[in-house]
């Protein structure tokens, strides 16, 4: 009898999307040692009191949800200093120029933490919208006054009341901090140009300079499924990898993060990874305030 091949035997299934050992270790369920790292950190330097971190990337990265983030950790349950909007814009929702600092303990005892984060305008496409590299640089170095409002069309300049002619080594940024979404499916063009002229001008000034990658969760079902198959997932390490290569920044200084958005609780392998990162923060931003 002759036989003929059957379509089942050829039948192959879809590659698995997460890799068999994750590409990167993480401390699952031991929070306390960097939680500790991080309220026990305090500048040497007598002239710093605080480490300023610097954050920027595009409309819609999650700046400033990553900032509340953070304070929610530090504070032990859900907060919102920054203001972050929920819409989908192609416009930066944060205009002007703030610092955020966190606060230790409540009423008239409080103190603030030694680590400050400066939320800035969102990058744009196009050339008369978002903010522009030039005052992100103008950030960097200091001379920008609380409150400034960006303008999109002209960089500040020394004759506006809102340059700060001299600043003080603490009103100076000692780490910059890119944020860009896993949601992006591509990063236009004349923002990546603006992304990389802003990571020249960190380096320039030889301020550490790192990127963060969120909304991990909406960008990946096994990630949304299990926050622990973060360093797993097949495509947020190629996504990891394009924006290394995109922007220019080394993969070790690339972390991924889930930010708070919908819990009204905090959850610990949210408060892993974002711990995580913040100890590197402070150990880049510590190293250049002692070369400084």
């Amino acid at each position: 009898m002759g036989g003929g091949s059957s379509s089942s035997s050829s039948f192959e299934p879809p590659p698995s999307p997460t890799l068999v050992e994750p590409w990167r270790t993480v401390s699952w369920g031991n929070n306390q040692g960097d939680l500790q790292y991080v309220q026990g950190y305090k500048p040497e330097n007598n002239s710093i009191k605080h480490l300023r971190v610097l954050v920027y990337g595009p409309v819609g990265s999650g700046k400033s949800s990553f900032i509340n983030s953070v304070s929610s950790i530090l504070q032990g349950r859900i907060a919102i200093p920054a203001a972050a909007s929920a819409m989908t814009s192609d416009r930066s929702f944060t205009a002007k120029y703030q610092t955020h600092k966190i606060k230790e303990g409540r009423g008239s005892s409080a103190t603030t933490y030694p680590v400050v984060f400066n939320d800035i305008m969102g990058l744009e496409e196009g050339t008369n919208s978002g903010v522009l590299p030039d005052d992100i640089k103008l950030a960097m170095m200091g001379h920008v006054k609380e409150g400034h409002v960006f303008n999109p069309i002209a960089p500040l300049s020394e004759k506006d009341p809102d340059y700060n002619r001299t600043p003080s080594a603490d009103e100076k940024a000692h780490i910059v901090v890119c944020l860009l979404s896993a949601n992006a499916s591509e990063i236009k063009q004349s923002v990546l140009q603006k992304m990389y002229r802003v990571r020249q001008m960190a380096s320039e000034l030889e301020i550490p300079h790192m990127m963060i990658i969120t909304k991990i969760d909406d960008a990946c079902t096994e990630t949304e499924k299990n926050l622990r198959n973060v360093y797993k997932s097949k495509y947020l390490k190629k996504k990891m990898e394009e924006f290394s290569s995109d922007v220019g920044i080394p993969m070790n200084c690339i972390f991924p993060v889930k930010n708070y958005s919908h819990e009204i609780d905090l959850n610990e392998d949210v408060d892993t990874l974002i711990l995580s990162v913040l100890r590197r923060i402070i150990d880049f931003g510590d190293d250049f305030i002692e070369k400084s």
